[in-house]
């Protein structure tokens, strides 16, 4: 068994406390990254996720998109706004199904990805890289089991290890 650390609260309320603390400080600290992103790089991180997601796989319908990049549709549509008046995406229409509409990435935007910016402080994957295999697992499935617990409508994690396993396969 690990070994809480001494800082570790005994008291549950304490505890969770200490956690909602813990997820602000990772949030104020995504949000400084990608305000720093879009200062230096003119791109926010949620812009760059997307355009990797675009870049790495199939064009996509807002909804695929959204779940792919973990945000809400009218998140994304904001997201797409900034991205298609950058000229670094286009929405068309699905050929196979007209009603639908996909967005692809255009030749600005592939250009723009060529030496793209870390999505996460470079301090970070500095440090995280250099823990043993086991620990990544241990982190990333720690971070799962606790959105799980933090989406009710989601399908609970019984074995955060698993679903480790079945995304490293995939």
């Amino acid at each position: 068994m690990t070994e809480l650390p001494a800082s570790t609260p005994t008291n549950p309320d304490a505890a969770c406390h200490a956690v909602l603390v813990a997820l602000r400080r990772i949030a104020r600290g995504l949000d400084l990254h990608s305000r720093y992103l879009s200062q230096h790089y003119g791109l926010t991180g949620p812009q760059l996720l997307l355009l990797r997601e675009l870049t790495g796989g199939d064009n996509g319908t807002v909804g695929r998109l959204a779940e792919a990049i973990s945000v809400s549709q009218a998140t994304l549509t904001g997201i797409i706004d900034r991205l298609e008046r950058k000229g670094l995406v286009r929405r068309r229409r699905d050929q196979a199904d007209k009603r639908r509409v996909v967005v692809e990435v255009t030749g600005t935007g592939r250009r723009a990805l060529q030496s793209p910016p870390s999505l996460l402080q470079d301090s970070f994957v500095e440090k995280f890289t250099r823990l043993e295999a086991e620990e990544q697992a241990q982190i990333l499935a720690s971070l799962e089991r606790l959105l799980a617990m933090m989406e009710p409508e989601r399908a609970s994690i019984s074995d955060p290890a698993e679903t480790l396993e079945a995304r490293t396969k995939a």
